[in-house]
């Protein structure tokens, strides 16, 4: 391997590749369901040597003009971005959840949408963040119908202290924590594991596009997508890259922080043999995770932005 400046350099007889670690395209602040300011998240970002950074809360944009100026500040580029929650597009393998040991597959998938051209206060962010509306608004009576079934469960928690947790959208991490706090849970996890996770006692299903939908809608307004990490859906990766090539997707984010290198490698062999690109993303949410944003070796001629 050969270092040089900001990236890696593989090298082996049949092929060079030009790695970088200076890009993370998948983050999350107070406005969804990060733990940080949109500034923390900025000043996080830089101090893990990331150039390149989109924030991409879950269902919202609202983070757009802050994280533009944080950005600038400390001295990286921003890239609008946001991830949407969306209908499950394929039905989970069995084989699969089992060869990647996990239990059930998510009952959503997620799409990132990245616009490196476009700015908050353009006339297709405007008409793009028309589009999210409903599926904030929707958030709100899910999250209260979810508070009733754990109250007929015997954990009561007041919606308000949900709410005052979420800068914009509101989501089921408000909600872990606000379990915690009130001693139903010692954790977020045991939160997700045992109460609101997909299919749980305390779960509500949420409206939400198709993916083909979400798609259509972001190319109108002049952005690429990449589907968010794909281990989570339980899907072999040449269907599911087959899959997102049928309906437009144009990456997949094969570099995400919950792959294995071996996972990893697979996805993106499978984009590149089908002709999509691929994402990088630490899906950074917070420090109180054990996380930290950055850090995600990409072989850069392959990224989707």
């Amino acid at each position: 391997m050969i270092y040089s400046n900001h990236n890696l350099i593989r090298v082996n007889a049949f092929s060079l590749y030009v790695w970088t670690q200076r890009y993370d395209l998948h983050s999350h602040s107070t406005n969804s369901d990060g733990e940080h300011s949109v500034e923390s998240v900025a000043k996080l970002m830089r101090a893990n040597d990331v150039e390149y950074w989109s924030l991409t809360d879950h269902d919202t944009i609202s983070g757009w003009e802050s994280a533009e100026k944080y950005a600038k500040s400390v001295g990286i580029n921003f890239i609008p971005g946001v991830e949407i929650t969306c209908e499950r597009g394929l039905p989970p393998d069995a084989d699969e959840l089992d060869r990647q040991s996990r239990e059930r597959a998510s009952k959503s998938w997620h799409l990132l949408a990245y616009f490196p051209t476009l700015k908050h206060f353009d006339e297709p962010a405007l008409r793009f963040a028309q589009w999210l509306t409903p599926l904030q608004d929707n958030r709100i009576p899910r999250m209260k119908e979810m508070i009733d079934k754990l109250a007929d469960l015997g954990m009561p928690i007041d919606y308000e202290v949900v709410a005052e947790k979420a800068e914009g959208s509101i989501g089921r991490p408000h909600l872990a924590q606000a379990m915690v706090e009130y001693g139903y849970v010692e954790s977020k996890l045991e939160a997700f594991e045992r109460w609101i996770g997909d299919g749980l006692p305390a779960h509500v299903a949420q409206p939400k596009p198709s993916i083909a939908e979400a798609v259509e809608m972001v190319s109108k307004c002049g952005g690429v997508t990449s589907l968010a990490h794909p281990l989570y859906y339980g899907v072999p990766s040449t269907r599911l890259a087959e899959f997102c090539k049928e309906i437009g997707v144009d990456a997949i984010e094969a570099f995400h922080r919950s792959h294995s290198d071996e996972y990893r490698y697979e996805l993106w062999q499978a984009c590149r043999n089908i002709g999509l690109q691929i994402s990088c993303g630490s899906d950074f949410h917070g420090q109180s995770y054990a996380q930290l944003p950055g850090r995600m070796p990409t072989p850069i001629d392959d990224l989707c932005v």
